[in-house]
């Protein structure tokens, strides 16, 4: 099968299942200026489905690079006006979005002052906070992130391959790993579905209340409230049909109380920070924050971005992911968390996700707080599993439950 009918059936999957843009729908995607032909065939094909507007914008780091290193700190706060009426406006048209993820350049911001990475970073936030809170939180827009590969991408993953190479060997792979590879591609993702599906409602039912990750240099509790529900796989958008958050997707997870964190981490798995690597990464939590950051690479860049608003350096997500995954089968780091967070157990400092807690679409922002619900700018993936690394569960009905064994699933 060629790439040409892979990259095709890719783009179909991207709309028809991933962000399932219906007939009338309105479509935003974004992507770096390098992927401008595939973001172009993900347009095609959404106009084919019947969208009746697409909005690709096009962006390059390089604009952004200028912007951190001659404007004036002050101007980092400001958005314009119409950066978020557009949100706005795609949260009440209950719109569609994809984001691609690739980087033509992977370490072009990594050289610059964090702080003001994290200013521009939170006033955006701020701009388009309805779509995060509402949009993302609240489940209403449909809305898809995956990947399309680049040379500056692919040397990162295979650097003993020259760029045209290593960017071909990083589509192979891609493309394997969202199933694009198969003629069956559409029926292999609703049979993965009913695993992911049938995984979390077990993990509801157990009505857990603390997770314990245990391995080197692991010892975590996650609490979690009577309220919380574990996803995976697709989630049910305003149109009342299903789409596909994440493509690739390994996961199931759900929304901690952030305030019943305890223990140590270590993080398994590289990943990146306003451009910039955090590699061996240590955490420690200390009633729901962590306390201590220690790292042999980006230290300071981590612990500025968890500085950037009080829920930055709290709980916000926990997710459980098993070795069989393709991703840890692949053998493979990505350095993008799309990937990485696909192949390993994980937490999240930052904003949490309301649709994790029964009737959280609806709660007030009091009784979301009750329940240890996070709010915050920031959302990063942390991988903290491997072979080495078991999972239990202990239920609020007083049972210890094995749910993952040096890293296979055990539920």
């Amino acid at each position: 099968m060629s790439i040409e009918s892979q990259l095709e059936r890719y783009a179909d999957l991207l709309v028809g299942h991933g962000a399932n843009v219906q007939p009338g729908q309105i479509l935003q995607i974004t992507a770096e200026a390098v992927n401008r032909d595939f973001a172009t065939r993900v347009a095609e094909a959404a106009y084919r489905r019947g969208a009746k507007w697409v909005q690709l914008e096009l962006v390059d780091a390089r604009v952004s690079r200028s912007r951190f290193l001659h404007a004036s700190e002050e101007s980092l706060d400001y958005v314009p006006s119409f950066v978020g009426a557009k949100f706005d406006e795609w949260v009440e048209e209950k719109g569609a979005t994809i984001r691609l993820i690739g980087s033509e350049d992977p370490d072009l911001l990594a050289d610059l002052e964090p702080a003001k990475l994290n200013r521009a970073r939170v006033a955006q936030y701020r701009a388009a906070r309805r779509f995060y809170e509402d949009g993302i939180g609240r489940g209403q827009v449909h809305w898809t992130v995956a990947a399309a590969a680049t040379e500056g991408w692919g040397r990162k993953v295979f650097p003993d391959l020259p760029g045209p190479e290593a960017k071909r060997r990083l589509w192979e792979e891609i493309l394997r790993l969202v199933r694009a590879d198969r003629e069956d591609c559409l029926e292999a993702w609703e049979e993965h579905n009913v695993t992911l599906h049938r995984r979390s409602e077990t993990l509801t039912g157990l009505g857990i209340e603390e997770l314990h990750f245990t391995g080197p240099e692991t010892d975590l509790v996650v609490g979690l409230s009577e309220k919380a529900i574990f996803r995976g796989g697709t989630d049910t958008g305003p149109h009342g049909v299903p789409f596909e958050p994440n493509i690739p997707t390994e996961e199931v997870f759900t929304t901690p109380d952030w305030r019943r964190t305890e223990g140590r981490c270590r993080v398994t798995r590289p990943f990146l920070v306003n451009g910039k690597l955090i590699e061996d990464l240590h955490l420690e939590f200390k009633e729901g924050v962590v306390s201590k950051v220690e790292a042999s690479s980006g230290r300071d860049t981590y612990a500025e971005y968890i500085s950037s608003d009080p829920g930055a350096s709290r709980l916000g997500e926990v997710a459980l992911v098993g070795i069989d995954s393709p991703v840890f089968r692949s053998g493979l780091v990505f350095q993008e968390i799309l990937f990485d967070e696909n192949a390993a157990c994980h937490i999240a400092v930052g904003s949490a996700y309301k649709t994790c807690l029964q009737g959280g679409e609806s709660m007030s922002e009091a009784e979301l707080e009750a329940v240890g619900c996070n709010v915050s700018s920031a959302h990063t993936d942390m991988m903290i599993s491997d072979e080495q690394v078991d999972v239990v569960a202990r239920t609020h009905a007083g049972e210890t439950v094995p749910l993952l064994e040096k890293g296979q699933w055990r539920l």
